[in-house]
Parts: structure tokens; sequence; C-alpha cells
């Protein structure tokens, strides 16, 4: 059964190569790479692991839908370009959406910092996600390509795509959550605090649920988290090395 596992990108050379190099070689695999005019090595990297690369304009849930309608793979799985998979996590999304008769799913929630708070939010937000059947977009979101193009794919919205999918995604039936296999960087969480992104995610979410237009979402997030004041500058942050996923496999 082919997986189409789609990358959207946006100037990530330093993460990409780590993610790539641990589905390169996977068999069963059709990775597929959507650039948004990224201006460092981004695609350069990304041709020397699949063919498939492609060019679109910027925007993740656009990057996304491009890649999906490419693919071939019986199931899509999207991944962020700072999110590495361990091995046997394809295998467990092979067996978990059919075992559980799925439509789609998610993995829990990991992220590679040593912060004992860190570990807790992820611990909080995969409890969340498997209560409200609602996966953010760092947990790895899969489905059938088939219920993927039925549903619409995400919604070109620019923040909260993933919470938009996910929302269709569970009315067209049950969903699988992956308890470990997905590791996703903790540079968003060591740049701005672990507290006040965690705050943020969940308040931006729920606007969005009460319909604040998803433009104004897209202004209060890059207030708080890109243009406001980090406790970190951002030529400091250090992406999760290959070492530290290699231990964690």
């Amino acid at each position: 059964m082919l997986i189409s596992v789609v990358i959207p990108t946006l100037n990530e050379e330093v993460n990409l190569l780590v993610t790539l190099r641990q589905l390169a070689t996977h068999p069963d695999v059709e990775l597929i790479v959507v650039d948004g005019g990224s201006t460092d090595r981004t695609a350069e990297i990304a041709r020397q692991f699949t063919p498939f690369v492609f060019i679109s304009l910027p925007g993740r849930a656009r990057q996304m839908n491009m890649g999906a309608r490419h693919a071939t793979g019986d199931i899509l799985l999207f991944l962020h370009a700072d999110t590495f998979l361990l091995p046997g996590a394809l295998e467990e999304v092979q067996r978990r959406i059919i075992a559980d008769a799925a439509v789609g799913g998610a993995f829990d929630l990991q992220i590679d910092s040593r912060s004992r708070l860190c570990k807790f939010v992820a611990k909080v937000s995969s409890r969340r996600s498997r209560w409200l059947r609602l996966p953010y977009g760092d947990q790895g979101i899969f489905a059938w390509r088939q219920t993927f193009l039925e549903l619409g794919g995400f919604p070109e919205i620019p923040i909260m795509e993933d919470i938009g999918f996910a929302r269709k995604l569970r009315r067209a039936g049950r969903l699988a959550f992956i308890r470990s296999g997905l590791v996703t960087s903790g540079r968003r969480w060591e740049a701005n605090g672990t507290i006040r992104t965690t705050l943020v995610n969940w308040w931006v979410t729920f606007l969005y649920m009460l319909h604040i237009p998803p433009a104004q979402l897209r202004r209060i997030y890059d207030n708080w988290l890109v243009s406001g004041k980090p406790r970190r500058d951002k030529s400091e942050l250090i992406p999760p090395s290959e070492r530290s996923v290699q231990e964690r496999a």
C-alpha cells in the first residue's frame, strides 16, 4: 500500500535534510515536496531525495493541496518540514487506518525538547486532540486519498487550515490516533516560551471556532509569536538534531 508523504516548505534547508533522509529509503513511500518560493537551498535539497518537487505560491494549505493533487498513493500523510518520523511509523499508519476502519488520523504530539513543561504540554495536547478528534498539523495528519479529495482538501486560509480540515475529516468517520512515531521540532516553544506558545495556540483555535476571520487570526498569531519579542533571537534557534532523533528511535 503506497503512502504519499506531502511536505510543504518555505526556507527549511536546515530541517528538511533530516526529515527527508528518514523517508527516502522507505519502499512504500511517494515523497512529494511543495515549496512556497524559498530563497535558501530548500528546493535543491529536496531534489536530492525525490523527483517530485513542485513550486507554488506560499501558503501551507495551498501547498499541501497541490501536493495531494499530484499524489498517487492510497494514503496521504501531511508532514511539516520540521517534523520527523521514527522507524516503523509509516507501517503503523498503514496498519491502524485499516484495523480501525478509519478515514484518517494523526499521531500524538511529541516535542523534541528536554523540558518537562514541553513534555507535559505535548501530553495535554494529545489528549485534547483525541477527545475533540481535532489534531493539529504538527501531529502528522493522514487520510485516505479518496476521502481527502471528496472533502475538498485543506481550506485555503492563512491559518488554522489543519483544524479546518480535521473538522471535515471527523465528520466523515472514525479517526485513528497513533501514540508514538512522530517528533516535531521544539523551536517555536523554545523561541517564545512554552506557556506563551501554548496559550496563543489555544486562544487562536478558540477564536477560530467562534468564526473570527482567519486573516485576523493570522495577525494575532504573528503579533504574539512571530512579530513579538521572542526570548531568543531567531538566529539562535537550533532545530532538532539528527542525533537526537536517532536517540529516540
